[in-house]
């Protein structure tokens, strides 16, 4: 689970910033918004609210982009001007990224400190933050720390991918311990693995036109039932959905001949390596998939379809509105068999009724209390900033100082009645984070 964030010099982040998934010890009430452990309590669900170009976008990007260092091992190159340039001297100055996770009850710290311009690591580290101990912190003016309590083969193992990667600046140790590196069960140096999958297979960055990706559940026809009732509460005049097969040609119409044909190529070479039937779950903004190739090659593509009230006719899923649209990619939350992952999502709200939009939440909120997936959000509808549906300190906000630069804050910090209509005082300005105009006349035009 996620504990918190820390950046430094990103974006419109200049100063070091800090946001937590930590409860409250302050409150005592909705205990079931939360996980709840010997040694900690952490929030389940956060909401974030701002104004346009605050930096809640920022934040998100803050996530998305260790993990695309993780997962790609370096820095990528667009990146060479997201240092804040709200200062022009932070173009030489380190930029900063950590995660603080819980994994498997015990605390970690994560991070790496980067020169942006330059695409270049300065430091990274690993942190047990139980026993307040360093168990590995890269060093580039000296052989690197590690500080794992490991066995005679392990250690000559660890001294050679030290020594290898000793002068390495362009990539990131975390990855070039999980590039074909497997260890005993056993192992200390399983951190490595259980950190780097936390960011490949838990993490998951959405951002406003990025469809949610594991779709293959859809065609199971019992989980397919439990769909079938949460979308009927929408009130999208979708009554029924049914699985549709699809032929080989009607699939190269869809998504074009070229990427069929890389598609089918890529899923071979895994059937090929693996010799077992494999599914591939495709999905764009307005389509979805799912193509099955058994030992032999022979493909089974399915795809599916709706019936709206009365009407005997299907509708295709690209015939539906981006609401209803946008209603399918939340189910992968309530639907996704990684009981550890953590959602981080960009203006959630996109194209939902804000009546529709609070039904979700409500429905998150009853699937939390036997859930610990964790959400954090993005947006701007001020009808959900509610203590019925949020504790104070899962409301947070950023805003820009007079310098441009983004801060990030809890509601928790103004200490309100458990009675106050929050959505109201945000509105009127009491916690700041909303747009502030300038005087203009519509007459000043030429």
């Amino acid at each position: 689970m996620l504990i918190g964030v820390k950046v430094q010099n990103f974006k419109s982040f200049n100063d070091l910033t800090a946001f937590n998934m930590i409860a409250s010890n302050k409150l005592r009430k909705q205990k079931e918004r939360l996980y709840e452990s010997d040694t900690i309590s952490l929030l389940k669900s956060t909401v974030i609210y701002g104004p346009n170009a605050s930096g809640k976008s920022n934040f998100v990007e803050v996530l998305r982009f260790m993990k695309e260092c993780v997962i790609n091992q370096e820095i990528p190159i667009e990146s060479y001007n997201w240092y804040c340039r709200n200062h022009e001297e932070n173009k030489e100055i380190i930029s900063s990224f950590s995660v603080q996770l819980l994994l498997n009850e015990d605390f970690y710290e994560y991070g790496f400190d980067a020169i942006l311009n330059t695409q270049t690591i300065k430091d990274e580290w690993i942190v047990n933050l139980n026993k307040k101990k360093i168990l590995y912190q890269r060093n580039n003016d000296g052989k690197p720390l590690n500080s794992l309590n490991l066995g005679n083969e392990d250690r000559v193992r660890m001294e050679i991918y030290l020594d290898d990667f000793l002068y390495n600046d362009k990539s990131l140790f975390l990855t070039e311990m999980n590039r074909n590196k497997s260890f005993d069960k056993d192992s200390e140096l399983n951190v490595y693995h259980r950190i780097y999958n936390w960011f490949v297979k838990d993490l998951n960055v959405v951002l406003p036109d990025m469809p949610l990706t594991n779709f293959a559940y859809y065609y199971d026809e019992s989980t397919l039932n439990n769909i079938k009732k949460i979308v009927r509460s929408f009130d999208t005049g979708i009554e029924d959905i049914e699985i549709k097969d699809m032929s080989e040609e009607q699939l190269q119409n869809k998504i074009g001949i070229s990427l069929y044909k890389d598609v089918i190529s890529e899923l071979k070479k895994k059937v090929q390596k693996q010799r077992q039937e494999l599914n591939l779950s495709m999905r764009s903004k307005k389509e979805f998939f799912n193509i099955t190739m058994n030992d032999n090659y022979d493909l089974e593509i399915k795809t599916l379809c709706f019936k709206h009230g009365k009407s005997m006719l299907d509708f295709e899923f690209c015939e539906e509105s981006d609401g209803t649209r946008r209603i399918f990619d939340f189910l992968d939350i309530l639907f996704n068999k990684n009981k550890n992952s953590v959602y981080v999502i960009d203006e959630m709200e996109r194209s939902l009724h804000p009546n529709l939009f609070k039904h979700f939440i409500e429905l998150l909120n009853q699937y939390q209390k036997k859930s610990n997936i964790q959400v954090i959000f993005t947006t701007h509808q001020s009808e959900i900033m509610s203590q019925d549906l949020f504790r104070r300190d899962q409301i947070w906000f950023v805003e820009r100082d007079k310098n441009n630069d983004s801060k990030i804050y809890s509601l928790d910090t103004f200490n309100e009645r458990f009675d106050k209509k929050i959505s109201k005082a945000y509105l009127e300005g009491r916690y700041g984070a909303i747009p502030q105009f300038k005087s203009f006349n519509i007459d000043e035009l030429e």
